[in-house]
């Protein structure tokens, strides 16, 4: 695996917005080549201008099966051998356990844990030509504490762990590492927006700053730093990992 100096390509999936520009924002800054999947050509390609001329986006929505291959295919033909790949494309639903349906669930499924393994699997072929590589999977704290009505989404990225894990022994005979990375609360556009449309929204955004023990609701940046790390050689002893990014929120107790 190069460094990032040479300039190695690396993939963002849902790299539009959010945590995922921030996350491919970073990668670009240290000298990677990034192309940037996701469903919206008008907001891919503006994400990716933003970045600059030599990096791409690529339409691929990572709940369709046959496309992933053709996009990493793609990527491979305008930028070179995938050497880095995050899995952060992610969707959220609210529902409980009476009154989720069955296609609901496989959707939310399809795109939060089954499209991590495809992507990697099609990514697979330049980090073995290139001798290694590097894939961070998003995950959530969720994985580890959660509250009621995200069961399905709490179950997806539990089980973004235990792809990881299992991912990381797979791939280890090939110098691959893999880490995910579990983000707690942050200060995304959606996120906002949420807070914005209840009855107090001040009052419950205080309060969700005051039950992290740094007192502060992260950052769409602070994420990608450890992102960034974790795909880096300076993280060439760590794979298996889950890292938590959550201003220390899972360290303590209700209270």
């Amino acid at each position: 695996m190069s460094d990032a100096t040479s300039r190695g390509t690396a993939v963002v999936t849902g790299g539009t917005q959010g945590i995922g520009f921030a996350i491919a924002q970073t990668l670009a800054d240290q000298g990677w080549r990034v192309a940037i999947l996701g469903r919206t050509e008008s907001t891919g390609r503006a994400a990716a201008a933003q970045l600059g001329p030599d990096h791409r986006f690529v339409r691929c929505d990572v709940a369709d099966e046959a496309r992933i291959p053709e996009a990493f295919a793609e990527v491979e033909r305008e930028l070179g051998p995938v050497e880095v790949l995050v899995n952060n494309a992610g969707v959220g639903r609210a529902a409980g356990l009476d009154d989720l349906e069955s296609g609901d669930w496989d959707a939310l499924m399809a795109v939060d844990l089954k499209a991590a393994w495809l992507c990697t699997k099609a990514a697979l072929r330049g980090m073995r030509a290139n001798g290694g590589g590097a894939v961070v999977n998003i995950a959530s704290i969720h994985a580890h504490l959660t509250r009621r009505g995200l069961f399905p989404y709490a179950a997806a990225k539990s089980g973004v762990l235990g792809l990881t894990r299992s991912m990381a022994l797979e791939l280890a005979d090939d110098a691959i590492r893999v880490n995910a990375v579990c983000p707690g609360y942050v200060e995304t556009p959606p996120m906002v927006a949420q807070y914005r449309a209840m009855d107090d929204p001040d009052a419950a955004w205080d309060h969700l700053r005051r039950i992290h023990p740094l007192g502060r609701i992260g950052t769409p940046q602070e994420i990608a730093s450890v992102v960034a790390f974790l795909a880096s050689p300076a993280a060439s002893y760590v794979t298996g990992a889950s890292w938590d990014v959550d201003g220390g929120l899972g360290a303590r107790f209700a209270s």
